[in-house]
């Protein structure tokens, strides 16, 4: 059995913590008087210092201690927060990171820069007004702790000493090592642990701080604490304090054994809680859902053979390995799925440098945050994302003044939401700024030789120009854009995801760029129709409903390819002619009405064969440009049927009702 590498874990651990830093400053630099969020942030980073040194991170360790300090005086009303304080912390964070990741490079020049931009903000913070009101010292509380770490604990990098320095620091204690269960010479493992202790410490930090001491070592150890009366003042008899270092306990430890007694079962019970979730490495994921897609498809032919078959015995297990295909299908999504939030949180901190650096003020509001989607979408998102929340501080947002000058609020908005809508999750990009100047859009378009002079373009045809590749409408070239090189990454990144991009913008009001992708890109439920010899697949999250296509109805509609339904007309494509497969005709044929939200087509095909679990399979380079498909599948006879893309087929449909309209 292979044990985790102790360096790699701390790591995972140190990215999560910096993470939790990280959101309490931007939380901070929103409300600085908010104390609760002072004293998150000083835990962190307290934290993150005790667990750096332990694992010899002591570069890390040293940097992060002057911060540390600064939130310390901060904490305890000595100097008030600020602004350029959290800012300074901030860069710092970023700092952090490296350290962690590269803990023996040359970094000294670097820190000291960054020290000094946060002395010089601890400085000028100690001028200014207390953030709070309160000065009275928080009261003194004695606690009892008994811990022991795991045998092999040194021989993962713990070091029970730097524990107890980290809880030397929190106050006055009293520290006594049991050695009872130390062994014979003989049988004494070098590499073992066999000491615990008992700690008696008076502190004016609050109990989560005791529990931060321990936080990377918390699943694994045996932790008690309780409140103990005061005795590390009291006069002790030095024989007595001899006697305590073995086994013996002093007075004061006798009287609080009643109270711990209940504490094993509630370290147990946090034991156990934390032992709910389990750190799994993503490739181990992508792997299983590997072999789960192959099973997938292993079943769809034991499905062909078992209906092939009379064998009643086979059917019956072919039924049963479906049902249990589909649910090991259906736990291994939902083990891939993510929150939104995880996506919508590395923004924070990116609109903070924005308003930063271009000077205006800007507020990030989110909405939707427990929408969830496969892991691998939310990975993908974050470029484009980026990209399009750039965009909108740069050019979108106007400076305060002009803001100020047309009626609107002096803090401009970057709004990102998410929804689910079917089988896809709608990312949406708004801002209250100036809107995206058309005029400007077609002149560019014009100038680049993209479109031809007063061609005749829609609103978004003309709004899809953005995402050419080398287009920019900015007149001046900034560190945050004006190149053209970024749009067309967000472009190339959603076609790749199988999305689709839709742009809103209203002139003085805002724009608003929609992205609507897949909720995952593994496996999805699909129907499967025929057109002409070939087989294909359609989303099912995407099938609306289905319906004959009669021979009469198909002569009456030639030439119009609309069909009525319920009193409304549906553009349709005929597959076949779009296919070009050269076969008659059968003289029955269906019409799969499909959508992406309010927008329908339907798809006229030959034969609608039934539902089939699709494990989608990426199109070769070759066919990378063929919009009408998505991805193929393996079909249970061995087969390859090819997934349409109902983004494209719909965005056809309408494209065809609109050029219709016009002639008619």
């Amino acid at each position: 059995m292979s044990f985790p590498d102790p360096i790699a874990v701390f790591r995972t651990e140190a990215a999560e913590l910096l993470e939790q830093i990280e959101g309490g400053l931007l939380d901070l630099n929103v409300d600085l008087g908010n104390k609760d969020q002072i004293d998150a942030v000083f835990r962190g980073l307290h934290t993150l210092k005790g667990s750096g040194a332990m694992f010899g991170f002591d570069a890390l360790a040293a940097f992060t201690h002057h911060c540390e300090t600064a939130f310390d005086r901060v904490r305890k009303g000595e100097v008030p927060a600020t602004q350029a304080l959290v800012s300074a912390v901030l860069e710092a964070m970023d700092h952090m990171r490296t350290l962690v990741e590269t803990p023996a490079g040359d970094h000294d020049a670097v820190s000291e820069a960054l020290l000094a931009k946060l002395r010089s903000a601890v400085v000028m913070a100690s001028g200014a007004p207390l953030a709070t009101t309160t000065t009275s010292a928080p009261p003194v509380t004695c606690y009892t702790v008994r811990f022991s770490l795991p045998q092999n604990a040194m021989a993962n990098g713990t070091n029970p000493l730097g524990l107890l320095d980290e809880l030397r620091e929190l106050g006055d204690c009293r520290v006594i090592a049991d050695r009872s269960a130390i062994p014979t010479l003989d049988a004494l493992e070098p590499t073992d642990l066999y000491l615990s202790w008992t700690v008696e410490l008076e502190t004016e930090e609050p109990r989560s701080a005791i529990d931060d001491v321990f936080i990377f070592v918390m699943d694994e150890m045996q932790l008690e604490v309780s409140k103990a009366r005061p005795s590390i003042e009291q006069p002790k008899d030095p024989d007595q304090q001899e006697s305590a270092a073995g086994e013996p306990l002093q007075p004061a430890f006798a009287a609080t054994r009643a109270v711990s007694a209940a504490t094993p079962a509630l370290v147990d019970a946090k034991a156990a809680k934390a032992a709910e979730n389990v750190r799994v490495p993503a490739e181990r994921l992508d792997e299983l859902m590997d072999r789960v897609g192959e099973l997938v498809i292993a079943q769809s032919r034991l499905s062909q053979l078992a209906g092939g078959s009379g064998d009643l015995q086979l059917r019956a297990v072919s039924e049963d390995v479906e049902r249990l295909s589909g649910e090991l299908r259906d736990t291994m999504m939902v083990l891939r799925m993510v929150p939104v939030a995880q996506l919508f949180g590395r923004f924070r901190r990116l609109v903070h440098d924005l308003a930063h650096e271009t000077g205006k003020s800007i507020e990030l509001v989110t909405e939707g945050e427990t929408t969830e989607v496969d892991k691998s979408v939310i990975e993908r998102l974050a470029d484009p994302m980026v990209h399009l929340v750039r965009n909108s501080c740069d050019h979108g947002l106007e400076p305060a003044d002009e803001r100020i000058a047309a009626g609107k609020p002096q803090a401009g908005r970057i709004f990102l939401s998410a929804r689910q809508q079917a089988g896809e999750v709608i990312i949406t990009i708004k801002d209250d700024g100036r809107g995206i100047n058309k005029e400007r859009v077609r002149a560019k378009a014009e100038a680049s030789g993209l479109i031809a002079a007063n061609q005749s373009l829609t609103d978004q045809e003309l709004y899809q120009l953005i995402f050419q590749p080398g287009f920019s409408t900015a007149q001046e070239v900034t560190n945050l854009s004006g190149r053209g090189v970024g749009m067309d990454v967000v472009k190339r990144t959603i076609d790749a995801l199988r999305g689709a991009i839709n742009v809103i913008s209203r002139p003085g009001e805002g724009s608003e760029i929609s992205l609507a992708i897949p909720l995952t890109l593994a496996i999805i439920d699909g129907l499967l129709v025929r057109v002409g010899t070939g087989r294909y697949v359609i989303p099912l999250s995407a099938v609306e409903e289905c319906l004959e296509l009669s021979v009469e109805e198909d002569m009456r509609s030639r030439g119009r390819s609309f069909i009525s339904l319920r009193d409304s007309l549906v553009p349709f494509i005929r597959l076949r002619d779009l296919f070009r497969t050269g076969t008659a005709p059968d003289p029955f044929q269906k019409v799969v009405v499909i959508s992406t939200g309010a927008e329908r087509v339907g798809l006229v095909v030959d034969q609608i064969i039934g539902d089939h679990q699709t494990v989608i399979k990426s199109m070769s380079k070759l066919h990378h440009d063929v919009g009408t498909f998505s991805g193929a599948t393996i079909l249970g006879d061995g087969d390859v049927a090819l997934i349409l893309d109902v983004g494209h087929l719909v965005a056809e449909g309408q494209q065809q009702e609109a050029h219709l309209r016009a002639a008619g």
